[in-house]
């Protein structure tokens, strides 16, 4: 459990700890990373993964759009009708 809290506290990711956040093995993951289906980059000869950009890219690949900002337009007051 402590490595699941320390995986979502880094920033930058190895294959092990970025398959765990992911939820898929470290064979997959090295295989997209390979034929550059997800970011990644490569630090010496080991990938790296942001995690950051792993969220956005999940995002992007979910088809799910991010709630914009909403604006309330005021309600119209109505007209004040004359006293009889």
């Amino acid at each position: 459990m402590a490595s699941a809290v320390h995986t979502m506290l880094r920033e930058v990711m190895d294959i092990r700890q970025a398959s765990d956040y992911l939820g898929i093995s470290g064979d997959t993951l090295y295989r997209y990373a390979s034929e550059g289906l997800i970011p990644a980059f490569k630090l010496g000869n080991r990938w790296r993964f942001k995690r950051s950009l792993l969220d956005a890219w999940m995002v992007e690949k979910s088809g799910v759009r991010e709630p914009g900002p909403v604006s309330v337009m005021p309600k119209e007051k109505k007209p004040v009708g004359r006293a009889r």
